[in-house]
């Protein structure tokens, strides 16, 4: 019998490869310019909640939903990179794997942009003084 190419990690093993993967991930991530920008909307995102006053709870929901975006951006960078790697020319089927997953990017950017624009017009002009 041939021994596998990969062994699967069990236990406390387990958890530090999957975190040295996840980080492996973050460093990928972090060099597309669109992840850049997210990363600038989350920290400008979570200070203008703190100024207007924003409760810890509109605040968690708000990085929950960042959580979301910066998932979706992650993803559809591999789908982009998987796509160029086993489709180097252009083909319509890579075109729209590519295009849902810009999609998939441009709705969790609406979502936070519409709860942030909901808790910021809360905190900014329908508070009763």
């Amino acid at each position: 019998m041939t021994k596998p190419a990969v062994t699967k990690e069990t236990g406390f093993r387990h958890f530090t490869a999957a975190a040295s993967y996840s980080w492996a991930g973050f460093l990928r991530v972090l060099r597309e310019a669109a992840f850049r920008q997210e990363l600038g909307f989350f920290v400008v995102s979570i200070a203008a909640l703190a100024l207007v006053g924003a409760s810890a709870g509109e605040i968690v929901v708000a990085v929950v939903l960042f959580l979301g975006l910066f998932s979706m951006e992650a993803m559809n960078t591999a789908v982009e990179e998987v796509i160029d790697r086993i489709s180097p020319e252009i083909s319509i089927v890579g075109k729209h794997a590519k295009d849902l997953g810009s999609f998939a990017v441009s709705c969790m950017i609406a979502a936070c942009c519409l709860y942030l624009g909901f808790v910021l017009a809360k905190h900014l002009f329908f508070t009763l003084a």
